[in-house]
């Protein structure tokens, strides 16, 4: 088998409704395609990124950390601290860059990155 590309990356939402608030005000995320309260699936920069509701989402599945890439580490790291959003960790990749590791509300890790350069 061989993998043509990464289609898409999904979390499971237990409460979509405040999943949709966090992705879409909190992070920015458009979404380009939406399934009632079953599926919403965003555009993030070139690659599908998904939450689903449980109906959709896997019995048994441990859940997926989403990776965003952000251009002000320092910054965005503010804006959720002050939305209130459970930040677990910071950690500095060296000549990678930087990653701060996040809690949505139905208990998802996401993290944000920023490459070393980046400003």
């Amino acid at each position: 088998m061989t993998v043509k590309k990464l289609h898409n990356v999904y979390v499971g939402a237990g409460d979509m409704a405040a999943s949709r608030q966090f992705y879409e005000q909190v992070l920015g995320l458009t979404p380009k395609f939406a399934d009632g309260e079953r599926w919403v699936q965003y555009d993030a920069g070139g690659v599908n990124f998904a939450i689903g509701s449980s109906a959709e989402y896997p019995g048994g599945a441990a859940g997926a950390v989403a990776v965003f890439e952000v251009d002000d580490l320092d910054a965005r790291q503010t804006e959720l601290s002050a939305a209130g959003i459970r930040i677990l960790a910071a950690r500095d990749m060296g000549s990678h860059g930087r990653t701060v590791t996040l809690v949505d509300p139905s208990g998802n890790y996401l993290q944000l990155f920023q490459r070393r350069g980046a400003s």
